[in-house]
């Protein structure tokens, strides 16, 4: 399964949120690895943790068998029911945090995203979860650059995959690997004289 895919981003939130700890050095994912080894008697290697939380580059498949002890680490009997649980989830008002799936957006719609320090980004859906970087500020992005990205959420790293820089091959982008998204908007295109645009970040600090 693709490692930027929603499931296995709310696998690795409910990991982090168990372990009240985000990955963010290296020392989190010797932590973690220690753990799975505690409660589920398998190893896995932090390098293997480091690729599926995007902190080093690697495939953009993660494999069966560690979705598998990921899952028991879960205390689920493993990857199959865990995606009925997050199914189940899905039709109740259990959301973590804001966020935007591309499978809601429409062509020709917007996101904008910052992260720390001072990076920011406006990015236009193509459709089929492909974006374009249409604006960028202090950024490896560029203008034109274009990647895949089903899932955006506030707080936490933005997956890209199949990011394309000029005549480079595809590759796999972690933005705001430490702290994740700071703001997050959606700039949604009604009709051409009208604009709707959605801020997630204002949601989220009006609801504290």
């Amino acid at each position: 399964m693709q490692k930027t895919s929603p499931e296995i981003a709310e696998l690795k939130h409910r990991i982090e949120a168990n372990l009240k700890r985000k990955m963010k050095t290296p020392t989190d994912f010797i932590f973690l690895s220690g753990a799975v080894f505690e409660r589920t008697r398998e190893t896995m290697s932090p390098t293997t943790l480091k690729r599926l939380w995007g902190y080093i580059d690697g495939a953009d498949q993660t494999r069966n068998s560690t979705l598998e002890i990921l899952s028991q680490f879960l205390g689920f009997t493993g990857w199959d029911q865990f995606i009925e649980e997050i199914n189940k989830d899905n039709g109740s008002d259990k959301v973590l945090s804001p966020h935007i799936d591309a499978k809601d957006l429409n062509i020709g719609d917007k996101v904008k995203v910052s992260w720390r320090p001072d990076r920011r980004c406006t990015f236009r859906y193509l459709g089929d979860q492909q974006f374009e970087v249409e604006a960028a500020e202090n950024s490896k992005l560029k203008v034109g650059n274009t990647f895949c990205c089903s899932l955006f959420i506030l707080g936490e790293p933005l997956y890209l995959s199949q990011l394309v820089q000029g005549k480079n091959p595809p590759v796999d982008f972690v933005v705001g690997n430490k702290d994740g998204l700071c703001e997050l908007s959606r700039i949604r295109k009604m009709v051409p004289s009208f604009i709707e645009t959605q801020n997630f970040a204002s949601l989220q600090q009006g609801t504290g």
